[in-house]
């Protein structure tokens, strides 16, 4: 296999940084290996850049391309769509015939608006909680990414693990400066998977609480699964206390079944946010919930807007997703896929000599370094060997398999076991020549 180099796209990053702060347009994009890359084109499994590099992607652009790159159908309904108009200020149908296939699938979806990231779907849902309970916070967990947005720009990131403070009242460190000092006392943080934790926490603060908001499973940091009973447990205290439980379903929805986590685990929330694969890479996102919630947004108590929501080529996009998964079923073989994957690299660790932790649900896996057996929260993933993982993703994607950087695998429906076994091919290859 010949080197890779990254020549065109160092070339092209330092005139993007002429233009655009520090050369990108999401902060994530800066930390590809070698530095941020410049790409052309992208076809089922592969991904190929500026420099001719082709890349075996596991990666799906952060998680949306859950049909993979350029899926015929689904571009080509964009195009159709296109042709009669970009956007209408007002309704069309296949919006309407989106939200009626959503319905029928998602458990808590009775009903739901559109919004266009789940940034701000995630705002939506807490500013709902708050309007139907008369409260003004939520809780959430460590690790646990909603966003990028100030009330919930905290607890997702640490000085170090002796910084976070006690379990019982963690510490809540900021993500990003620029935040007004009110927006940390807009929630509670605990950590995850600790339902007795939880359940003292809300006996005492109840009064205060709208909202639980969490990932059904903490995808973000770690791909960690719930506790036997957890969800459920969160899920009775929100129906004892009156208080919403809201799954952040943005990575867990179309990919662990087209009803997401919450169909999967069989626990439904009051609400839930969707994003990411609903449209395979457009922009669009869900807050779906039960009537009784979003009769908030229905009578105008609560206010929901945007200019650019449910434009014509996006609702296609993610008309023709769905459509797609629901005919194929993509599921059973994407499960089957992520065990395989999982599996295999556990075996290749070992006979390898390296402590990995592997973990993950379904057709999203994680690779950690470390000698714990298993991960329950965030406080556990920070003690994974960063500076090892990061070499590991490098020495991978300098062999064309492009993996995200925080040890996340993403499988979609268009990969096959050949590229599993692929992937797996150079894993070895990798894990044989890194230090241990």
């Amino acid at each position: 296999m010949e080197e890779y180099n990254y020549q065109q796209s160092a070339a092209w990053l330092e005139r993007a940084k002429k233009v655009l702060a520090s050369g990108v347009s999401s902060e994530f994009r800066k930390y590809n290996h070698p530095h941020a890359l410049f790409y052309t084109h992208g076809k089922g499994s592969r991904v190929y850049d500026v420099d001719g590099n082709e890349y075996l992607d596991f990666t799906l652009s952060q998680g949306p391309l859950i049909l993979g790159h350029s899926h015929p159908e689904v571009l080509d309904a964009v195009h159709q769509e296109s042709l009669q108009g970009q956007l209408f200020a007002g309704q069309h149908a296949r919006e309407i015939e989106l939200a009626e296939k959503l319905q029928k699938v998602i458990p808590a979806a009775e009903m739901m608006r559109f919004c266009l990231d789940g940034s701000e779907a995630v705002q939506t849902a807490l500013r709902v909680a708050r309007s139907k309970t008369g409260k003004s916070k939520f809780l959430r967990f460590e690790g646990h990414y909603h966003g990028w947005l100030d009330n919930v720009c905290f607890g997702i990131s640490t000085p170090s693990p002796e910084a976070m403070g006690s379990r019982e009242s963690p510490v809540m460190h900021p993500w990003s400066q620029g935040l007004p000092p009110g927006s940390k006392e807009e929630s509670f943080l605990l950590p995850w998977n600790d339902l007795d934790l939880v359940e003292r926490h809300v006996a005492k603060h109840h009064q205060e609480l709208a909202a639980i908001i969490t990932e059904p499973v903490m995808c973000n940091n770690g791909c960690i699964t719930p506790e036997e009973g957890f969800l459920q447990g969160l899920r009775d205290l929100c129906t004892q206390y009156g208080i919403a439980l809201i799954f952040d379903e943005v990575i867990t929805g179309f990919r662990l079944g087209l009803g997401g986590a919450q169909s999967f685990y069989g626990v439904t929330p009051d609400m839930a946010v969707f994003a990411k694969a609903i449209a395979s890479g457009y922009p669009i996102s869900a807050i779906v919930g039960k009537k009784e919630w979003m009769e908030e947004i229905a009578t105008a108590r609560v206010i929901h807007a945007g200019t650019m929501n449910t434009g014509n080529p996006t609702v296609a996009a993610a008309l023709a997703t769905v459509s797609i998964l629901e005919r194929e079923d993509p599921y059973p073989r994407m499960f089957a896929l992520g065990e395989r994957l999982r599996k295999g690299l556990r075996e290749i660790a070992q006979t390898t000599g390296h402590q990995m932790l592997v973990s993950g649900i379904g057709p999203v896996v994680h690779t950690g370094f470390t000698d714990m057996e298993r991960a329950v929260d965030f406080r556990d993933v920070l003690r994974f060997d960063r500076g090892k993982l990061k070499s590991f993703i490098a020495a991978l994607h300098d062999k064309g398999l492009r993996v995200i950087g925080r040890g996340l695998w993403y499988i979609s429906a268009i990969h096959t076991e050949a590229e599993i076994d692929e992937a797996l091919g150079l894993a070895r290859e990798v894990l044989t020549h890194q230090e241990k």
